[in-house]
């Protein structure tokens, strides 16, 4: 039965220091090479996504955006982009403008992903850019407003900071027809919360049957720790939440494995791997 196997990041295959280790690498690369078939579902993009798999020999495309983009990491190209409607476009990027333009505008355009910021207002933004420019030599683009965006084709937006600042844009984004909206607990700096919007068609779910179905694969193992990957537990098989995952998480589980800090993941792959020969 060809199987795909795919992993959440953050909290999960990632050691809290954000990365994958040496050591799960190595397992991951000797998963691979058994002709199995592994990919990632994360919320990142894939300016930092393709930095932190550098090493592993992926051979699935990954889902970026929590469901926003399938990206092929060996061609090197998108294969699957849901952007905002016109109207929920107009709308949300007005309710942003309220409430001071804080956060991130991701837009794809001639299959290149831009990051449209305001404002560093926010007690992470600046921090978030600097950390982003250094390790992942990402590019951070100023506008005077986010409406200058309208024309862009606008597929996700993320804002860190606390529950109470994220709320009342919550509130409001989620009455906005064609939008989804994220809102869950910081993996790092739990004092944190993500709010982050994509297109009602974007999600870790709908990414996942696009590659069932693209890729003729028949059945889905997945592994995560966040409120982001229920989507991904529901359109898996059988799915695995690690020991830190929340406990709604664990919840909807078929099984609870190590911690993200243990190469939990890549050590039940290799299993797997053993259990077949």
């Amino acid at each position: 039965m060809k199987t795909l196997y795919i992993s959440d990041l953050d909290g999960t295959l990632l050691d809290n220091s954000a990365e994958i280790t040496p050591a799960s690498k190595k397992l991951l690369n000797e998963f691979i090479s058994k002709g199995n078939y592994f990919s990632v579902a994360t919320a990142r993009t894939g300016a930092t996504v393709i930095l932190m798999l550098d090493g592993v020999e992926i051979n699935v495309p990954i889902v970026l955006m929590n469901g926003v983009a399938t990206y092929d990491v060996k061609e090197k190209k998108y294969v699957n982009i849901h952007s905002f409607s016109h109207k929920a476009k107009e709308q949300f990027l007005n309710e942003v403008c309220l409430q001071g333009s804080p956060g991130f505008l991701y837009c794809i355009d001639g299959d290149e992903l831009s990051t449209f910021y305001e404002n560093t207002k926010s007690p992470n933004a600046q921090i978030f850019i600097n950390e982003r420019e250094k390790k992942f030599g990402k590019k951070f683009i100023k506008v005077s407003s986010y409406r200058e965006c309208v024309n862009n084709s606008v597929v996700y937006y993320s804002y860190s900071d606390k529950y109470e600042k994220l709320k009342p844009l919550y509130d409001k984004a989620k009455e906005i027809d064609g939008i989804r909206c994220e809102f869950y607990r910081d993996t790092y700096n739990t004092d944190f919360w993500y709010f982050e919007v994509c297109s009602d068609k974007a999600s870790k779910y709908n990414a996942v049957q696009f590659l069932k179905e693209k890729y003729g694969f028949e059945k889905v193992v997945a592994f995560g720790d966040n409120l982001n990957d229920l989507p991904l537990f529901e359109a898996a098989d059988e799915s695995y939440a690690v020991e830190n995952a929340k406990e709604d998480v664990k919840k909807h589980a078929t099984a609870v494995i190590g911690r993200n800090t243990d190469d939990s993941v890549a050590k039940f792959l290799i299993s797997r791997t053993v259990d077949k020969l």
